[in-house]
């Protein structure tokens, strides 16, 4: 006779375990303990076995007739029931070992060891703020482009345009890696291209016009500020770093007497030479007698253990009057890339490959520090050379006459 809830809940406890049985092999196992099981018995490849349904309450006596209508389709299809929730399981398991936020661990850990620090911390701490939350416990290959696009949505929407770029690359790159490593059959974030408005090109502020360089370079050499922050304005232009390296530069990667500075780039973690001119080795030679004895060779006015602040120079050159609009000290670099190609014809790829700048030669071959370092040297103090003529007031003419002075 089939079972009733009324039947169900008026069941007592025994001193053993009771079956009130149902039909179609479902019976309701009742424990001493007063703890009630549904149970499916069932014969498979000559065997009789028993499978879990659940607990009642939780599971009602139409949703364990459910479970086990399901189970016996399955028997129909000469499938075990038993083995296929274990199959299911396991699935789910693997599923979930290979999660978004997973995947993107295992891919930051491996790519990390070629990046700065900072820039792995970047891309971290964008992917645990504005990806992980939504998207980082869904398996990665059940991730389709309308779910990404929901994720990367939240961030323009919020006005951080070229953020919500830089998180869909990131999660393109997490994608193909899971595709590489068989855990995914595609990146999903291919099918957004053009999904996002583009990012609208901010260009640093940079002088390239030699007479206002003049003017920049003698408000530089007349600064009355500290001799840390005069000498790291001196040698902004003489060297062309990005504006971090220099404030973070130690003095255990300078030599001196060999005019080199080695050091690890910021954006890519690889070793970069910048070769010194007479004039910046004479600006290091004249700084060393204050900070020589420590780490950093510009160090915090603060604690000699820090390096100087990121604000430093352009407060520095705020106070002299230098606009922003004028030079940032990002815009040093632009100012060498444009005046050693037009005015002094120094060959494009000997410059690329001094702003640390990836360029591949005939065979492919990426960047290396020492490519060119000859002519680099060469280039460097030319261009030290060219800035002293025009901070002494050599004559300047316009730059586009002067390019075309070297084009004829």
């Amino acid at each position: 006779m089939p079972l009733t809830d009324t039947a169900i809940r008026n069941a007592k406890p025994g001193d053993k375990p009771k079956k009130l049985f149902d039909g179609g092999g479902l019976y309701l196992e009742v424990a001493p303990s007063g703890g009630k099981w549904w149970r499916l018995k069932y014969r498979f490849g000559g065997k009789e076995k028993r499978l879990s349904l659940g607990v009642y309450p939780e599971v009602s006596l139409k949703e364990a007739r459910e479970r086990r209508d399901e189970a016996r389709k399955l028997l129909a299809n000469e499938i075990d029931p038993g083995e296929h929730r274990k199959a299911k399981k396991a699935a789910r398991e693997d599923r979930a070992a290979n999660s978004f936020e997973v995947v993107a661990r295992e891919w930051l850990a491996k790519h990390a060891l070629h990046w700065s620090a900072s820039h792995g911390e970047r891309i971290i701490r964008r992917l645990e703020r504005d990806i992980f939350p939504w998207i980082g416990g869904r398996p990665v290959a059940d991730i389709a482009a309308p779910q990404l696009l929901e994720v990367i949505r939240r961030i323009e929407q919020r006005g951080a345009l070229e953020t919500a770029h830089r998180a869909l690359s990131s999660c393109g790159q997490v994608f193909r890696y899971a595709v590489a490593t068989g855990r995914a059959e595609r990146d999903p974030s291919g099918d957004l291209r053009g999904a996002l408005p583009p990012v609208k090109s901010q260009h640093f502020a940079a002088a390239t016009e030699p007479k206002e360089i003049a003017e920049i370079l003698r408000a530089i050499n007349g600064y009355e500020g500290t001799l840390t922050v005069r000498c790291a304005l001196r040698l902004a232009p003489l060297v062309f770093v990005r504006p971090g390296e220099l404030r973070k530069a130690e003095w255990a990667d300078i030599d001196l007497e060999a005019a080199e500075w080695r050091y690890l780039v910021t954006k890519t973690n690889r070793p970069h030479i910048v070769p010194l001119s007479h004039q910046a080795v004479a600006i290091f030679r004249e700084l060393h007698p204050l900070t020589g004895r420590g780490r950093y060779v510009f160090p915090s006015a603060r604690s000699a253990a820090r390096p100087m602040s990121d604000n430093a120079l352009l407060a520095a050159m705020r106070r002299m009057g230098i606009a922003k609009e004028e030079m940032t000290g990002h815009g040093f670099r632009a100012m060498a890339r444009t005046l050693l190609d037009e005015v002094l014809g120094f060959r494009p790829d000997f410059i690329e490959h001094q702003l640390a700048h990836a360029v591949r030669d005939p065979n492919g071959r990426a960047y290396n520090r020492t490519a060119h370092l000859p002519e680099r040297r060469k280039m460097m103090q030319e261009w030290a050379d060219y800035l002293d003529r025009i901070k002494a007031g050599a004559e300047v003419i316009p730059l586009n006459q002067q390019a075309q002075a070297v084009s004829d």
